[in-house]
């Protein structure tokens, strides 16, 4: 095997002697060979399993001759949108274009198309008539049914009938790539691999469609939004892959999409293989004249240790795509990488993340999920953490310490986050102590999301106390340790469920911690999440239970305002949200009030003194627990 990049021109396909690819990888990233990267994972697996992989990233959608750079591949094209969908990469949550792209070399815009999965598969249809196309990645994966598109504002239909693909391969598709090209490889026709756990494909007839769950059809979630929030809590109680069914749905009476049950989580020793891969660890050396690929600094120093998350957040997309059983990588596994790190040129001895969607998941939530799967109408941790939950951070404290302990390291930090009811769970509570004595860089941040318990229950998160909880745990912990480090928490605006009351007493609560935001994260209705479905719908698709929703652009920059409410430019939309929220008494010069009274001449140097000695007051930027209490 060659130690070198994949091939992404004629010339490189040369040099290895081949004269056409098995495959061409057309995706909207540059071209990143790391483990962090799908497009490296998926074709060095096809590469292990004998297939010759080229890479053609980021074509010129406009041109069709593009799409031929590599030329005919003999079994197919894979074709991904990149490592975020493409509106998500684009657009803002105002829907405003974002002027970075961290996935193109040095950050530039405009790079790849909008709906970018879409687009290259009907390129690739307009060249090649009959080659077989199959999409991936995270937008063909969460938009593989219909879906509620946020930015065209409407239902769109499944990917694969907007798109002229075979099949979408969804959720992490090492087990499935692998099967589509064995199967291909033996002369299967593209039509008829119906056969693979994690794909979605099209037919015309149901005869041999024997034992699918039927969805609603397309018409009917198109117009109806009851019907919308059905199809999806059927789909959300069949993401499991031991006890996912097979799902159809219907577009007209010539069309069905089916959905195969999810492909089964990788094993210990498939994660380790996976990740032991000749990958290059960088971009591609052509990216260099433009700066490199600025995502790339992110992951460069650190280390997934697992997937798959049981938190059960309504706004993330996880369960719909890595599921909720967690798969881990062994000490061994993730030890040689950390050493492969430590020989790098720019290693200053920091490793900047251990962990995976969640850091101090490290095995399933139960041991019944590694038989039985994760149960359908029930999460492990909301509202309260499940009887059977096993909480227990011996293995990642074990493996955090081994990794410390590695000639050169200084520091491991923990930054893709912990869940701290999960922390609280775990009657040891070693955990705590270690984080904070080893693996806290002045600040931890976590995710509370909100204070209102309303809000929080639409979020899928744990009551406000748990939080509460965790603050005074985590003070406590770092006086009896000497240290000063800060709790910072990522709040959202504009979830399901939030009103202008819940945004003002959100505001209260920073007030008292002496806290404002630099940025604030406004609820975004990414596809095939819980969330979205409660933003499109006003119902939770679960229970069916109304559920009041902020669409309204100037309700939700109120929102916003609130968590910013010592902005002097936020000052009339506070104004205003205080008064339509009845909290007038929040305007005024008591210490308890978010912003002063608007004022008129003489009155205006009273104002001024009195905002100055206030300021005075409101110096701290972060919340140091020892200072200050939490509700």
């Amino acid at each position: 095997m060659i130690h070198d990049f994949l091939p992404v021109c004629k010339a490189d396909m040369e040099a290895r002697g081949w004269s056409r690819c098995d495959f061409v990888y057309v995706c909207g990233d540059a071209y990143v060979d790391h483990p962090s990267f799908g497009h490296a994972i998926i074709s060095r697996v096809l590469e292990a399993h004998g297939f010759k992989v080229g890479i053609l990233s980021q074509p010129d959608w406009r041109r069709k001759d593009s799409i031929a750079a590599l030329g005919r591949p003999r079994l197919g094209f894979l074709v991904s949108a990149g490592n975020m969908d493409s509106m998500v990469n684009h657009y803002s949550v105002s829907k405003r274009r974002r002027e970075r792209d961290a996935y193109t070399p040095g950050g530039v815009m405009g790079r790849r198309p909008d709906y970018a999965a879409v687009v290259y598969c009907n390129l690739i249809r307009s060249v090649y008539k009959d080659v077989p196309i199959i999409a991936g990645g995270i937008e063909a994966s969460l938009r593989r049914l219909a879906h509620y598109d946020y930015w065209s504002n409407r239902v769109r239909h499944s990917l694969l009938v907007d798109a002229q693909a075979d099949l979408i391969s969804y959720g992490m598709g090492e087990r499935s790539i692998v099967e589509i090209a064995e199967a291909l490889d033996a002369g299967i026709s593209i039509k008829d691999i119906t056969f693979i756990d994690g794909t979605v494909y099209k037919t015309a007839s149901l005869k041999n469609v024997y034992d699918a769950v039927m969805l609603p059809d397309y018409a009917s979630v198109q117009t109806d939004k009851q019907k919308y929030a059905e199809s999806f809590a059927i789909q959300y109680r069949n993401s499991d892959a031991y006890s996912g069914r097979r799902l159809c749905e219907p577009y007209g009476e010539r069309l069905y999409v089916v959905q195969n049950p999810p492909a089964k989580p990788l094993t210990m020793q498939e994660m380790d293989d996976v990740y032991a891969l000749p990958y290059m660890r960088a971009p591609h050396p052509s990216y260099e004249k433009e700066g490199g690929v600025p995502a790339f600094s992110e992951v460069k120093f650190s280390l997934v240790s697992s997937r798959g998350c049981f938190g059960g957040c309504n706004f993330c997309a996880l369960t719909m795509h890595q599921g909720r059983i967690v798969q881990a990588r062994s000490h061994e596994s993730i030890l040689a990488e950390a050493r492969l790190l430590t020989e790098e040129a720019d290693f200053k001895g920091y490793i900047h993340d251990v962990g995976g969607p969640t850091a101090d998941f490290r095995a399933p939530a139960c041991k019944k999920q590694l038989t039985s799967g994760a149960c359908p109408d029930r999460q492990c941790l909301f509202p309260k953490p499940c009887p059977n939950l096993t909480a227990d951070h011996e293995d990642y404290l074990a493996l955090l310490r081994k990794l410390r302990s590695l000639p050169k390291v200084k520091k491991v930090f923990i930054r893709s986050g912990i869940r701290f009811d999960y922390v609280l769970a775990d009657p040891k509570q070693q955990f705590l102590e270690e984080l904070c004595a080893y693996h806290v860089s002045g600040q931890l941040k976590v995710a509370p999301e909100h204070v209102s318990d309303a809000v929080l229950k639409r979020m899928g998160k744990p009551e406000h106390a748990v939080y509460a909880r965790f603050a005074q745990e985590y003070r406590k912990m770092n006086e009896r340790l000497g240290l000063k480090q800060y709790l910072v928490p990522y709040l959202m605006s504009s979830h399901p469920g939030a009103t202008l009351k819940d945004a003002v007493r959100l505001a209260e609560y920073l007030q008292e911690l002496g806290y404002m935001p630099e940025q604030v994260q406004d609820f975004y209705p990414t596809p095939a999440t819980v969330s979205t479905c409660m933003y499109y719908t006003g119902l939770d698709p679960r229970t069916m239970e109304k559920v009041y929703v902020p669409v309204n652009p100037h309700e939700k920059a109120m929102q916003r305002a609130l968590m910013q409410y010592r902005d002097p430019n936020k000052y009339e939309l506070v104004y205003e949200a205080l008064q339509k929220a009845g909290r007038k008494d929040l305007i005024g010069y008591e210490k308890k009030c978010l912003i002063r009274p608007r004022v008129k001449g003489a009155d205006r140097q009273v104002a001024k003194t009195a905002d100055r000695t206030s300021k005075k007051k409101k110096t701290i930027r972060h919340i140091h627990p020892a200072k200050k209490g939490t509700k």
